[in-house]
């Protein structure tokens, strides 16, 4: 790849009306030195923002697209007018451009790119490839040691299509280490559910069979399943084998429940994406809803960043361009709005670069087809009725909560603190953070408590406080407009106190302390001795109380979780560690075999002296010292 790039010089840029600011760039004199080659162009202002990443398949045409008088839209224009500096990185292919346009977008989040944040987000079904392989849920990136099936649309969508699969193909879906120390079937076997590989109740041979099937369903070859179960069947019974004719009669039943159980389904198999585009009352969604083997698996609203005025058509080419970058395609995706002209080209050019080969973008042609996409549509619409619903119920929310603390400025950013331990064992602090109406995952924060008298909860929150606001007090980070504290009188004088060290005073801060009985509606607010207000006790029904419990729950959702990792950490590792002749390897070596301090306790001499590096000697000590 070559990097290039261009200063702002005299103005060249199009007129993008009376009130925009003077352009900043020469771009005839960029566009002189710019390659055909393929690559990405960066626009950016003149403070050094990124204005917009783009890819194209030859640089000079694509960039100079940009500088003409009869631009798409009053957004690119008015972006155009921003530029004071563009960079171009050329590459040797458009698939080379196309990949590190993505990188750059989800890097950079520019202003006018419109983004979606799903990558990887999507769920997959996983088959091992163990001797007995293993069907399970996954969510990550697929690699080559496994066979993945998907994406589905959701989480429940996976676990839904796995129970199916355990009932018709009884497939194993236990973790390896329990697989391996299995003395009798479990309850899977007994309800039917599994063939009882863990205990030799199945051949290899006869799972092998029973996964192909599987594999064929997943693949969407559920008339061919059907057929062979059907040949198997008929077998069975002219060899006079009534219970396993029965067996595949009951499995042919079963798919024919699957299917039938489908509202919109295709009796064709067909694999497809349903990408639907919709723009009304001041929202844009992308639906995206998902079709494999003929069953419709569900769908998925997502709203971009950076849409501004862009159109349903732009936000549905966005989607395509990023979602395929890191998911597969299906054999087809039906969209709506349909692209026109150069658009479609482009998008049906992209796509077979992502896929290594063709991937066909059609309207909706059959009743099938139509019914996915008018349902697509319809759950985008409800979606964004939804979402304004919530966003002006938040807002309420907000607006009661800043006049009940007779807040001048604006409230728009709230973190709340909690603290969690088991007797002072383990403890962690959790800050979670609300800000554009809703819970902001990405910011949450979780303190492992440490240098203080166990149980200690105010030195805890102390601590918690000064390691996340020691930087905002430094100039760098975000401050909240308001902070929450779960605890009473002594949990807020602490978090007060941390942030008099750091000379952060001028933060609000509110305490929420329980009721009696601990009982939701009871609450407390508690405020800071300085501030000199009385507690404040609202009334159940108040919007801003609901706002401050939505929080605080959240709060100790996340302190709780990490707690409970954590003291599961302790408790796996600590007694190993104490044990004669166990160091870290040796530990390790342990975990892997029996997944934890339960599976040794449970193990016998003998099983402990077929790991590597354990005498029988050292089994017996082990043995000894645990049980």
């Amino acid at each position: 790849m070559t990097e290039s790039a261009a200063a702002p010089q005299l103005p060249a840029a199009p007129d993008a009306g009376p009130d925009s600011p003077a352009p900043l760039f020469d771009a005839r004199a960029f566009l002189a030195t710019l390659t055909e080659l393929p690559g990405v162009y960066r626009m950016l202002g003149a403070d050094g923002a990124v204005l917009y990443v783009g890819k194209a398949k030859n640089l000079k045409k694509r960039v100079a697209s940009y500088f003409r008088s009869n631009l798409p839209s009053p957004r690119i224009a008015h972006m155009v007018s921003q530029i004071a500096h563009i960079e171009t990185t050329a590459t040797r292919t458009e698939a080379e451009a196309l990949l590190l346009e993505n990188n750059l977008i989800k890097s950079l989040a520019p202003r006018y790119n419109i983004l979606f944040r799903d990558d990887k987000s999507y769920p997959y079904i996983v088959l091992t490839r163990d001797k007995f392989p293993r069907l399970a849920f996954f969510r990550g990136n697929p690699d080559r040691k496994a066979d993945y099936y998907g994406p589905f649309p959701s989480a429940w969508a996976v676990r839904d299509s796995i129970q199916l699969l355990q009932k018709m193909f009884r497939l194993r879906t236990c973790e390896d280490t329990v697989f391996a120390n299995r003395s009798r079937p479990c309850l899977l076997y007994q309800i039917k559910r599994c063939s009882g590989p863990c205990v030799d109740l199945v051949s290899a041979e006869s799972y092998a069979a029973d996964l192909q099937l599987a594999a064929m369903f997943l693949s969407g070859k559920q008339q061919e399943v059907i057929k062979r179960l059907t040949q198997a069947m008929e077998s069975a019974s002219a060899q006079l084998a009534f219970e396993q004719a029965a067996q595949y009669r009951d499995q042919i039943q079963s798919l024919h429940q699957v299917q039938e159980k489908q509202f919109v389904a295709s009796n064709k198999g067909e694999d497809a994406d349903v990408v639907v585009a919709v723009r009304s009352a001041g929202q844009l969604c992308v639906n995206l809803a998902m079709v494999r083997g003929g069953r419709h698996l569900g769908d998925r609203p997502l709203f971009p960043s950076n849409a501004g005025d862009s159109t349903a058509a732009d936000a549905l080419l966005a989607f395509l361009r990023q979602h395929y970058a890191v998911h597969p395609a299906p054999a087809r995706v039906l969209v709506s709005p349909l692209p026109a002209g150069e658009d479609l080209d482009e998008a049906l050019a992209t796509l077979a670069e992502q896929a290594g080969r063709p991937v066909p973008l059609v309207e909706a042609r059959s009743l099938n087809q139509k019914a996915w996409v008018e349902m697509a549509r319809q759950n985008a619409e409800l979606a964004i009725l939804a979402r304004n619903q919530a966003s002006a119920q938040q807002e309420a929310r907000l607006e009661a909560l800043r006049d009940v603390l007779q807040m001048n400025e604006s409230l728009l950013r709230i973190e709340c603190f909690d603290i969690s331990h088991t007797q002072g064992e383990s403890a962690v602090a959790s800050c979670v953070v609300y800000e554009g109406n809703a819970m902001q995952r990405r910011d949450y924060r979780r303190f492992n408590i440490r240098d203080i008298t166990p149980g200690d909860d105010y030195a805890a929150m102390r601590q918690a406080v000064l390691r996340r606001y020691d930087s905002v007090a430094g100039g760098e980070g975000k401050a909240p407009d308001l902070i929450l504290i779960d605890g009473g009188k002594g949990q807020v004088a602490a978090a007060w106190a941390a942030l008099a060290d750091l000379g952060l005073t001028h933060l609000n801060m509110l305490g929420v302390a329980k009721g009696e009985a601990r009982k939701p509606g009871l609450e407390s607010l508690i405020f800071p001795e300085a501030d000199g207000r009385a507690p404040l006790n609202l009334p159940a029904d108040h919007p801003a109380l609901h706002l401050i419990q939505e929080v605080r729950d959240e709060a100790h959702r996340f302190a709780i979780t990490g707690h409970r990792g954590q003291r599961a950490k302790s408790r796996k590792t600590s007694t190993l560690d104490s044990l004669p002749g166990i160091g870290p390897a040796r530990r390790k070596a342990l975990i892997a075999r029996f997944g934890g301090l339960s599976g040794v306790r449970g193990a016998s001499i003998e099983q402990l002296a077929e790991i590597p590096g354990i005498s029988r000697e050292l089994a017996e000590k082990i043995h000894s010292a645990l049980n």
